[in-house]
């Protein structure tokens, strides 16, 4: 009798996993097949209008992002940028002291790229560089940068962080002079192109593996002078008087004939270092040389640089009745403000009403001070549909753009809630809220059709939360994942350098770090099939 129970109670747990399966599973079929009971319920969907306005932007933040760019990009609708970088330097070694008659064998900086593993093959690992734009190589050139990177901003009492911008500036009246950064020249190559293989170091009978990297040697002679030399002076004790004393290096890219290759480098990778490798004479006659290393990591400031050589003229976007088409460009470049519910109607008794206030009327019941009481339909899902130009496009769109609140300077509960794809463990990325651009074919490179953005949650709080109906923001981004921090929490966004109570100032790290562009149809277009709505399906009891 107790195996029959027992048999009767796995039964009847397996039961309830299959429905809940099944109801999960649920979430992701079409609308139709969500609600059962016809007869009690009528789904519909009904399109309400949207203002979306184009914003040209100026000199972003490019300090504190999650990694940098470096190299040259040719647009083949906007035109060309070009990404430099200076970055500060700390000594994982404080108050060295080298031997006498010290000898710099060799210096050696490292930054990894982003690379994903494709499998080992004839005994080595095959890698796929992540995040690399360009098939062309570039001129590249490192320096000892003079300029001081401060942390904090003296305007403010060293009270807030200072803020670095994209053309070279610290605020709308101060830019750092490029002669400051083009210090010592420590390195040259004049047709450089990041590769995708191993790198095999070895050292006596040991080798040790890496993956792909900018590798590259530094010269001897300044590091003797700059380091070697001053071995337990004031300067290397500590590491305020060193980031003082050697104010890091510069990175500076350029086009070869108008052609290049742009790539994200990872600073933050734990093998990311200058090195320097020295030694000094044996103890003994007839001894080997005593090596030893001295190591610098990549931390506190890293500042991107652009250089825009833009060739189309992004036009002023119309707050009012909106745009006709959509310029959206990552980096120093543009982006759309959208205003949902956009304009007043007039109603038969004269009186008039937003656009927003029709909608939440017909969708809640509140009270007489406008609050929420109960839902009189109940939203099933919320898009915006964006219709890519494709006279105008030629294949190099973005695979994401991003929606953003641009009030609050953060992202929408949409993004908070969605799905992560873990089909692909190299590609843990949101699938449901920003979904990736729909092309032509399933080629990389075939020309973008549209994207669709959820904004089902954001709608739902509007309506029952007694939300404000802010403007949203709509950038394209170079990775939908980098807009949370490592403990998943949304990260803050960067500033945009532009005259106080601008309807937006801030801008998603993602966009900033993305060389991309993209033009879109807007709600102000003049074909009906590729205008710029917000859907939504609902519920609606049937009385």
């Amino acid at each position: 009798m107790k195996n029959k129970k027992h048999a009767f109670k796995n039964l009847f747990i397996l039961c309830v996993l299959t429905i809940v399966a099944v109801a999960c599973d649920k979430d992701f079929i079409s609308l139709d097949s969500d609600i059962s009971g016809g007869n009690n319920f009528g789904v519909s969907d009904e399109k309400y209008e949207v203002i979306a306005y184009n914003k040209k932007l100026g000199p972003v933040q490019t300090n504190n992002l999650p990694s940098n760019l470096l190299g040259f990009y040719k647009d083949e609708v906007y035109g060309s940028t070009t990404a430099n970088l200076v970055t500060q330097l700390s000594p994982t070694t404080m108050d060295p002291t080298f031997p006498e008659e010290t000898r710099v064998d060799s210096v050696v900086v490292t930054i990894p790229y982003f690379s994903t593993s494709k499998g080992i093959e004839d005994g080595k690992t095959k890698y796929k560089l992540d995040s690399v734009f360009g098939t062309m190589p570039i001129s590249l050139k490192i320096y000892e940068n003079n300029y001081f990177l401060r942390s904090f901003d003296p305007n403010s009492g060293f009270d807030t962080p200072q803020k670095y911008y994209s053309d070279r500036s610290t605020s709308a009246t101060n830019q750092i002079p490029l002669a400051s950064l083009q210090g010592t020249l420590l390195a040259e190559v004049e047709k450089f192109l990041p590769s995708n293989k191993e790198i095999k170091l070895k050292h006596d009978k040991d080798s040790t593996l890496l993956a792909p990297a900018l590798r590259l040697k530094l010269d001897n002679d300044f590091w003797h002078n700059k380091i070697v030399l001053k071995g337990g002076s004031s300067e290397l004790s500590n590491v305020n008087n060193f980031q003082n004393y050697f104010r890091g290096i510069y990175l500076e890219a350029e086009a070869i004939n108008n052609e290049g290759s742009l790539i994200l480098l990872n600073l933050a990778s734990t093998n990311a270092n200058i090195t320097m490798y020295y030694s000094s004479p044996p103890k003994e006659t007839d001894g080997e040389r005593v090596e030893g290393t001295y190591r610098l990591n990549f931390s506190n400031n890293k500042v991107n640089f652009f250089e825009n050589d833009f060739t189309i003229a992004i036009p002023e976007g119309n707050p009012t009745l909106g745009d006709e088409r959509l310029y959206l460009k990552g980096g120093e470049g543009s982006m759309a403000v959208i205003d949902l519910f956009g304009g007043t109607n007039i109603d038969t008794n004269g009186s008039a009403a937003t656009e927003f206030e029709i909608f939440k009327n017909a969708f809640v019941e509140t009270d007489d001070k406008g609050k929420f009481v109960k839902s009189k339909r109940l939203i099933n899902e919320a898009n915006l549909v964006f219709y890519v130009d494709q006279a105008l496009m030629k294949g190099q769109e973005p695979d994401r753009i991003l929606i953003y609140d641009a009030k609050n300077k953060t992202v929408l509960l949409d993004y908070l809630y969605d799905n992560t794809d873990t089909t692909d463990p190299n590609n843990l990325s949101k699938i449901n809220h920003l979904g990736k651009l729909q092309r032509v074919s399933d080629d990389k490179d075939a020309k973008g059709v549209k994207y669709k953005i959820k904004i089902t949650e954001h709608i739902k709080n509007l309506l029952t939360k007694d939300s404000t109906n802010v403007s949203l923001g709509l950038v394209v981004s170079l990775n939908v994942n980098e807009e949370l921090n490592n403990e998943g929490s949304p990260r803050s966004q960067n500033s945009i350098l532009s005259p106080e109570n601008a309807s937006v100032s801030t801008l998603p790290v993602s966009s900033i770090l993305s060389p991309k562009g993209t033009i879109l149809y807007g709600n102000n277009t003049n074909d009906p099939n590729k205008k710029l709505y917000l859907e939504i399906f609902y519920t609606e009891p049937n009385n």
